[in-house]
């Protein structure tokens, strides 16, 4: 069996990773491996060193039960971010939260689409165990999480978590559904999976901003409000821990920047004309469009975790930023295959940052497999919450291989969605695409996903789809 020493460990005896061995780990080819080695560079000028080093110096070794400040970026491809390879746009703050913490290499979604993955992250477990997670994603009043089912937020709350979600919930719209009734004390954001940054009119056409479950009427740029909210969030006294689910709707389409206030009429009237796909804005935007955006995400982060800073909180405050799913249209993947809404790795494997002052050493890269539920049952075991035992999580506990030098043992991660299987042990992938053929790849030398294993691995072909197989029998089918 297969075991991954700890970031912690290695830090602590070896150091940190190096940017060209991280780089190696994931199949990264030379241009972005340059990138990279670019950004460190820039990193490692001696102002950012002077800040580095008061960052860590200003740090305490003790903590409380942590804040959770989870961000999840919208449609964000693995590479968009100058960290992980981008050529062309600039992240520095995300670059930062990085650098203070650990970066993942080879962390997935627990789908490929949106509303799955926020299923497998609120609930900690596979989307398939629940009727609303087999909708991929949700797109009517039909499906949502039902409010028995315990959560995140709800296990958090009852552990003594003040609890908040702002920006997008996408689980499930009123009167059935809403963030309040699955346990977040407070909710302020949109409950569809996509809505024109301006008017906030959805996909149904109907108007979606709320606070609680009550319409909020703003008509500025959709992440300027958000990131006000988040912000004003983690300045309060709370008095007790609190999770802050910070859920933005950048870089989704419509591919409006702000200040695109031309386009965003221009939807708008679509919209009102009765097009069901204005939204979608498949004639709209640009790659130079897309670097707006997500950029204007990075400062936005940027923006909350300044006032976390300002609150006092920032060491015992635990930070997780990734992406609901891969990239869309625009997004830079290379060198991945596939993009949202597929299981090639393109469409499941997402940036993935984590930052505890208190506890965490900064400058480190993880290469271990992980995926959305995990975080789930790391949080839980962080802030002293347990599972509901009706419940139980698909995800394991990272928190002692990040806090405690522990080994992580190999185990299967696992996806479905319709059409498409796959299912990851260590560094072999099993997936069948769409053409209902089985492929093998190792991604520890094909991270591309192009050299077929199949024929030379017919034994371990079959272990992997038959792992799958006895997982998927456990699930839901989906509906016909």
């Amino acid at each position: 069996m297969t075991t991954y020493e700890s970031p912690l460990s290695r830090r602590a005896f070896g150091g940190a990773v190096g940017v060209s061995a991280a780089a190696a780990a994931v199949g990264l080819g030379s241009a972005p491996a340059a990138a990279l080695a670019r950004e460190d560079t820039a990193a490692g000028t001696p102002e950012a060193a002077r800040g580095e080093q008061e960052f860590r110096a200003a740090r305490g070794r003790h903590s409380r039960r942590p804040n959770i400040l989870f961000i999840l970026g919208d449609d964000l491809g693995w590479a968009d971010l100058s960290s992980y390879g981008s050529p062309h746009i600039k992240t520095p703050n995300l670059d930062r939260l990085g650098r203070q913490g650990v970066r993942f290499t080879d962390a997935y979604s627990g789908s490929a689409t949106c509303s799955p993955t926020r299923f497998s992250l609120y609930t900690g477990r596979y989307p398939g165990r629940t009727k609303g997670g087999l909708a991929e994603p949700i797109a009517d009043k039909s499906a949502g999480l039902e409010p028995t089912h315990p959560t995140l937020a709800s296990l958090l709350r009852d552990s003594g978590y003040a609890t908040a979600l702002i920006g997008k919930w996408h689980c499930g719209y009123l009167p059935d559904y809403s963030p309040t009734r699955s346990g977040w004390d407070e909710f302020f954001g949109n409950f569809g999976g996509a809505l024109e940054y301006y008017s906030k009119l959805g996909l149904n056409g109907e108007y979606d901003l709320y606070e609680g479950d009550t319409e909020y009427k703003d008509l500025r740029y959709f992440t300027r409000i958000i990131t006000e909210r988040a912000s004003e969030y983690v300045s309060r006294d709370h008095g007790r821990p609190w999770l802050l689910n910070l859920n933005f709707t950048t870089p989704h389409w419509p591919w409006i920047a702000e200040g695109d206030t031309a386009e965003s009429a221009e939807i708008v009237r679509r919209i009102k004309a009765g097009d069901p796909r204005a939204l979608w804005h498949q004639d709209g935007g640009s790659v130079e469009k897309y670097k707006q955006m997500v950029e204007d995400l990075d400062r936005s982060v940027g923006e909350v975790l300044k006032a976390l800073e300002r609150s006092g909180r920032q060491e015992d405050t635990l930070v997780v930023f990734a992406s609901d799913n891969g990239g869309e249209r625009f997004s830079y993947n290379w060198p991945l295959s596939g993009n949202k809404a597929s299981l090639q790795e393109g469409g499941i494997r997402v940036p993935t940052l984590v930052r505890w002052p208190a506890r965490l050493d900064g400058g480190q890269v993880s290469r271990v497999p992980v995926f959305s539920p995990d975080w789930t049952a790391t949080l839980l075991e962080l802030a002293g919450a347990r599972p509901h035992p009706a419940y139980p999580l698909d995800g394991v506990s990272l928190a002692g291989y990040l806090l405690r030098g522990e080994r992580l043992a190999e185990r299967d991660l696992f996806w479905r969605v319709r059409g498409e299987r796959a299912l990851r042990r260590g560094d072999w992938k099993y997936y069948q695409g769409k053409s209902g053929r089985d492929q093998l790849f190792n991604l520890a030398g094909d991270v591309r996903e192009q050299a077929d294993k199949a024929a030379v691995e017919p034994e371990r072909l079959a272990r992997l789809r038959a792992a799958w197989e006895e997982t998927n029998a456990g699930l839901l089918p989906y509906p016909g």
